[in-house]
């Protein structure tokens, strides 16, 4: 499989993509400057030689013409990315791992978008596409490195039961990382919303926490 991720020059980008790449699968990194995202990707392929990264650049258009699609932009140009690209990802799965937040002091607050959540809002640009909802609450630094040893669980949520199996098997391709489906689209409120609780938790401790569900 191909996977392309827009906006993935940024940290929370960089780490779906490396470990993506890191699990066999080859990856595009987007960005609205193709130069920018070509450099992140040597960069980040030279950091770790030893791995055989399958891990390329190119710009937001071109990560829109992969098999799968992930959405790693900032929030508040998410819809307009998508937008722009409506056509190339009509009948794709695409993963939105938006969080709308914003920091007051030393502690992350989320927004509330006028539908809820920022993967309704890409569902409702992206009429002709099935929206998933995943990797809200991975710590980035954690991500990006492959010699962590982070643990975590990955909480998917879609309206699409193809969406929901195409996610969950991609998350399971990547070491360490635990799918778990949700239920609808409809939680994504709840889940991007719980994300700003975690980022602010580690702040406060500096430190690098992820979530794990007992009992499952």
């Amino acid at each position: 499989m191909h996977v392309g991720i827009l906006g993935g020059t940024g940290p929370a980008g960089r780490g779906v993509a490396v470990r993506l790449a890191d699990a066999g699968v080859r990856v595009t990194i987007g960005s609205r400057d193709a130069e920018r995202a070509a450099t992140v990707a040597s960069e980040v392929v030279a950091r770790w030689p030893d791995s055989d990264l399958a891990l390329g650049g190119a710009d937001n258009a071109g990560a829109a013409e992969a098999d799968l699609v992930v959405l790693a932009t900032p929030w508040d140009s998410a819809i307009a990315t998508v937008r722009s690209l409506r056509e190339p990802l009509a009948g794709k799965v695409v993963i939105s791992m938006v969080n709308a937040l914003v920091k007051e002091g030393r502690e992350m607050l989320a927004l509330i978008p006028p539908r809820g959540s920022m993967a309704a809002a890409v569902q409702a640009a992206l009429p002709q596409s099935l929206v998933a909802a995943a990797f809200h609450h991975l710590p980035a630094s954690e991500m990006e490195n492959l010699e962590s040893g982070l643990e975590a669980d990955v909480l998917v949520c879609s309206d699409h039961p193809e969406a929901t199996v195409m996610t969950i098997a991609l998350v399971e391709q990547m070491p360490g990382l635990r799918p778990l489906d949700a239920g609808s689209l409809n939680q994504a409120a709840a889940i991007e919303a719980f994300t700003a609780v975690c980022i602010t938790l580690n702040i406060k401790h500096k430190a690098h926490s992820t979530l794990r569900i007992a009992g499952l």
